[in-house]
């Protein structure tokens, strides 16, 4: 099973001072070096894909807690503070911010290589990694650009995602986790890698339906295109049905909204013989806020040419259709509102965000205070920090920060 929790952060301008990147690097070397000491590393990366954890974890190394800031600087601390022990710890780190984010996969192949894993292991790690991150863009669309990526995993094949989006209207940043318990190789099903070609999909999971567990977030948008929602289940049936039909047929549907997607068209007619038939008529209060008013339906040679080239690899399922190069956001979109517009099949406009913290509310908003989980998050970090070789003031100070 995946997990993935969201959490919502003001966006951080500036640089981290380099002493107090500095002090990051020393006091995570040390958390790090007893947490996994103590609990080993696959619980590591367990406890690296919670986002109340996680959010817990940048405090203890006295970084903002609701800044932006907190995930890539805290990501980029612990990768530095374990270079050169990975192996001995069995913790490996790729990714990271910006440009940095796209060499995950290199980074993955090259401690592949390294640490001689099979080679079906590092494929199942870089197409994790590349599909996570194509999830939170192309499936959860909340208006959040995908900025950072890192990529945590064990030599046993555990791994967990930290990656965060920011959206540049509201000022804010949104952090999206992942987690897998273990890593299984499934030889009855397939994926298409860049080149087009299939190859054995090392995954047990489903990525594209409800992989979230623990959700904290300041802000909820309003209109979110959520088609990992399992409410979205039949638009993700229709969307492959669509394109294994073939492409003659799916653009003539995608000609029926360009022609009608206009606020002076306001509904979809197809006339046969003597007969009129309307699919959709924008003025009724169900779409007032639909996004096929605002879509742009002019012609496109880049949606029309991968549109081709999806329906002539036939996906056979959401998954693999999603895995496919050139699949991204609009073209997602797009096959969402055919399947909507001219097929009924409603797809969730839910924000899989929500005001709360994993641990629960105070108020039970939106469930009771988990206690033990939330005792036992605290006790760690204590035991943790009660190890480290620091002033008695500077272990009074984190602990007092962990008691708040």
């Amino acid at each position: 099973m995946i997990h993935r929790g969201i959490a919502t952060f003001t966006l951080d301008e500036g640089k981290c001072p380099k002493w107090l990147f500095e002090r990051l690097v020393r006091l995570g070397r040390g958390m790090l070096e007893i947490i996994i000491d103590e609990y080993g590393p696959e619980e590591f990366i367990k406890r690296i894909a919670d986002p109340v954890w996680f959010q817990a974890l940048g405090t203890v190394l006295a970084f903002d807690w609701n800044s932006s800031g907190l995930t890539t600087i805290l990501t980029a601390a612990l990768k530095e503070a374990i270079r050169g022990q990975e192996k001995d710890l069995g913790v490996f780190i790729a990714g990271g911010k910006g440009k940095t984010s796209r060499k995950t996969p290199e980074e993955i192949e090259n401690w592949g290589d390294k640490l001689n894993l099979p080679q079906e292991q590092t494929k199942s790690l870089v197409y994790n990694s590349r599909l996570s991150a194509k999830v939170d863009s192309a499936l959860v669309q909340d208006g959040f650009q995908i900025y950072h990526h890192a990529f945590f995993f064990s030599k046993k094949g555990s791994w967990a995602v930290v990656q965060q989006g920011m959206n540049t209207v509201n000022q804010t940043a949104r952090r999206y986790h992942w987690y897998s318990d273990k890593t299984q190789i499934n030889a009855d099903e397939t994926q298409i890698n860049a080149d087009n070609k299939t190859q054995t999909k090392t995954s047990a999971f489903s990525f594209v339906c409800e992989p979230h567990r623990g959700i904290v977030s300041e802000l909820k948008q309003k209109f979110v295109l959520n088609l990992v929602s399992r409410q979205s289940g039949k638009t993700r049936d229709l969307s492959v049905q669509l394109v294994q039909a073939g492409y003659h047929s799916l653009i003539k549907d995608i000609q029926i909204l360009r022609k009608h997607s206009s606020p002076i068209h306001q509904m979809a007619v197809l006339k046969i013989n003597n007969r009129q038939i309307t699919f959709l008529n924008l003025e009724n209060e169900e779409f007032k806020f639909h996004p096929v008013i605002l879509e742009d339906f002019s012609q496109s040679r880049y949606l029309e040419k991968i549109l081709m080239k999806v329906c002539d690899i036939k996906p056979s399922g959401y998954e693999t259709l999603l895995a496919t190069a050139g699949m991204g956001p609009k073209t997602m979109r797009a096959l969402a509102l055919v399947s909507e517009i001219i097929y009924g099949a409603k797809p969730s406009y839910e924000d899989p965000a929500r005001y709360s913290f994993a641990h629960g509310g105070k108020d039970a908003t939106p469930y009771p205070v988990d206690r033990q989980t939330y005792d036992q998050t605290i006790e760690m970090m204590k035991r943790a920090v009660a190890k480290i070789k620091l002033d008695f003031s500077e272990k009074r100070r984190i602990i007092q920060n962990l008691e708040k």
